[in-house]
């Protein structure tokens, strides 16, 4: 059913260009099945093109630098070039030019994404060093997207078939977690969370589990009182709101139990509770989706894997699923518009007359 709509036009930014971003994106569309689904527009430079494909092994694979992405054309892979000169690659290198060139690659798509001559984002990995040597003043894509759209929040979502993962707070260090956590943080995340798995996954009634800080949930208050003080009352608020929402539950048990899947989605306090177990159950398919934007982004759930850049060892899985993310999220969107914004236009069949 899904092949049957027109292909959705897919701005990709080549994140670092010494890392395996543009190897995956080729294997991915070595696959002329791909082309059914999203025609490809790869910001980047064509010398770079050409080594992924040779790195690849896939030579065969169509693609052709055009002026504007407007101009994209299916089946092939459409590239816009983000500066005149080569870029030099240095297979696994950090370097400063190379986050200068991965920003200029972001600034780029997300302007044609903003004009609507792309559908839908999907960034590519980036190299945090890199980034900040070459003056990126953002800890990440997510936190980019959010000031690029005027967004005062947004919600890192790890997304794998039915286990999505968002965490409350994001890339901050560990001992600083416990002082950022609020009642109202986790209720303003746990909303985003509600509205996107409706929205952008189309599930009517959510239902989602909130999990501890502390070793145990704090075992009633033998280690840490963030559970009773802090976690229950916001829980509590959202419960009274109408929304399907438990916990706090311990995190190791909840994985290991599997008890996640009774659940839509899980929110984590922090980054590794809960990247840790969501890398673990997914195998390599999962999917960074940004809930709360204006616009559909996605990436792999990967880095740039300099130990392998190169080499032709990266493997495209993560990546391909983050296209489809996009595009069902996409089409799930406009759905959701369909069902909620005009509901009165919505014809109601009339009841045949008996005689």
């Amino acid at each position: 059913m899904a092949s049957k709509k027109k292909p959705t036009t897919i701005g990709f930014s080549c994140g670092d260009p010494n890392g395996i971003g543009a190897e995956i994106l080729v294997k991915v569309f070595s696959d002329p099945r791909m082309f059914r689904e999203a025609t490809p527009v790869l910001y980047t430079t064509p010398n770079l093109v050409d080594a992924a494909l040779e790195v690849a092994g896939v030579p065969d694979v169509d693609w052709a630098v055009i002026p504007s992405a407007d101009e994209a054309k299916p089946d092939q892979i459409n590239v816009v070039s983000v500066q005149d000169e080569p870029w030099e690659i240095q297979w696994g290198e950090v370097d400063a030019a190379a986050g200068s060139f991965a920003m200029k690659a972001l600034e780029a798509v997300v302007n044609d994404l903003a004009s609507t001559k792309v559908d839908v984002l999907v960034t590519l990995p980036i190299h945090k060093e890199a980034m900040r040597q070459g003056a990126f003043k953002h800890p990440g894509h997510t936190e980019f997207l959010a000031d690029f759209a005027n967004v005062d929040e947004v919600l890192m979502l790890l997304v794998s078939g039915n286990l999505r993962v968002g965490m409350c707070t994001g890339h901050v260090a560990l001992k600083d977690v416990s002082a950022m956590l609020s009642s109202e943080l986790i209720v303003r995340k746990a909303r985003l969370m509600h509205d996107s798995l409706s929205r952008d996954f189309g599930i009517p009634q959510p239902r989602i589990a909130v999990l501890g800080l502390n070793p145990h949930a704090s075992d009633n208050g033998l280690m840490g009182d963030e559970e009773k003080q802090i976690i229950a009352p916001a829980i509590r608020e959202l419960s009274a709101e109408g929304r399907f929402i438990m916990g706090p539950y311990p995190a190791d048990g909840f994985f290991g139990a599997g008890t996640h899947k009774q659940f839509d989605g899980v929110l984590a306090m922090y980054h590794d509770q809960g990247l840790a177990p969501f890398k673990a159950l997914s195998f390599g398919n999962g999917v960074n989706f940004t809930a709360g934007l204006p616009i559909v982004r996605t990436s792999p759930d990967h880095g740039t894997g300099f130990d392998i850049a190169g080499k032709g060892l990266a493997s495209e899985d993560s990546l391909r699923a983050a296209i489809y993310l996009a595009r069902d999220i996409r089409f799930n969107r406009i759905e959701h518009r369909k069902l909620t914004e005009n509901p009165l236009t919505v014809e109601v069949p009339k009841k045949k007359e008996r005689y």
